[in-house]
């Protein structure tokens, strides 16, 4: 969810995120990542854009990982050799506070290559600087500030006084969304106009991902359910009936336990033999 509300940002918004990261304003469009790959690049956290003259690889993290400096130096070789005539520039930008000597590491290092890209700390980063640019405002909530609640109030009243009622959505649930990492449910909805973040494509796109979750979900239990039934029959028909106690514990099995069962039960010849596969596989 984090990850796709960051490439949204910066894919909406990139002019004016060059603005923030390059110094200047550019027109940035996105790289397609199968442009770049000799092995699978993770797409969900990896964003590449280009100009004419520069091409820009920005990594949104959460937390952060061990393999970050190395993907780094990876990409980089991919960027070179795609555009060998283009200024090259990389940046991870963390967004939730961490105290790890990682979030620090601006480089790799192995042997004689070595390889260094920028690290920005949002939580380190002035609140003004991401305030005075509406396609900016999501991550404004992330960044420094003494009073988090109040920050969030006055990004929402600049949310407010955007006149583009698409742009003013899409914004106030980005917002939302990433305000989630620092501040509670109930105050994000008391400070942000529910009504407003609806009609944005990120809250589209949210309770669509929960209607294909809820339907996979939904299928699973119906799996689940379907199991249990055909392997108590199996059971009463080979063993004669079930005690309720070890009915209930072959409720309780994942549908891939339950094939597992269904396949043992075949050399079952009395209760014994089930209650002793039950206590060896659950």
């Amino acid at each position: 969810m984090y990850d796709s509300t960051c490439k949204f940002i910066a894919t909406q918004y990139s002019r004016q995120l060059a603005t923030w990261l390059l110094g200047k304003p550019m027109d940035l469009t996105e790289v397609k990542p199968s442009e770049l790959s000799l092995e699978p690049i993770r797409a969900d956290t990896v964003i590449f854009l280009e100009s004419e003259d520069t091409a820009l690889h920005i990594e949104f993290q959460t937390d952060p990982k061990d393999d970050i400096p190395y993907r780094m130096l990876d990409y980089a070789v991919r960027l070179y050799r795609h555009y060998q005539q283009k200024d090259i520039y990389q940046v991870v930008i963390y967004l939730r506070k961490s105290s790890l000597p990682l979030v620090r590491q601006n480089s790799y290092q192995r042997g004689k290559t070595q390889h260094q890209f920028e690290v920005i700390r949002l939580w380190e980063t002035p609140s003004e600087l991401l305030l005075q640019t509406p396609g900016l405002f999501p991550f404004a909530i992330l960044t420094q500030t003494e009073n988090r609640e109040n920050l969030l109030r006055q990004i929402g009243q600049r949310i407010e006084q955007i006149n583009d009622s698409r742009e003013q959505s899409n914004l106030a649930a980005s917002t939302a969304i990433l305000a989630g990492l620092v501040l509670n449910k109930d105050i994000i909805q008391r400070l942000l106009r529910e009504d407003i973040m609806k009609e944005s494509v990120i809250y589209q796109d949210i309770l669509a991902e929960g209607r294909q979750a809820g339907r996979r979900e939904g299928r699973q239990e119906g799996k689940q359910e379907e199991g249990v039934n055909l392997v108590l029959r199996q059971l009463n028909r080979r063993l004669g009936g079930v005690l309720p106690q070890l009915s209930l514990k072959i409720q309780s099995l994942s549908v891939e336990q339950l094939e597992n069962l269904g396949e043992a039960l075949l050399d079952f010849e009395s209760t014994a033999d089930l209650e002793q596969w039950l206590e060896n596989y659950v």
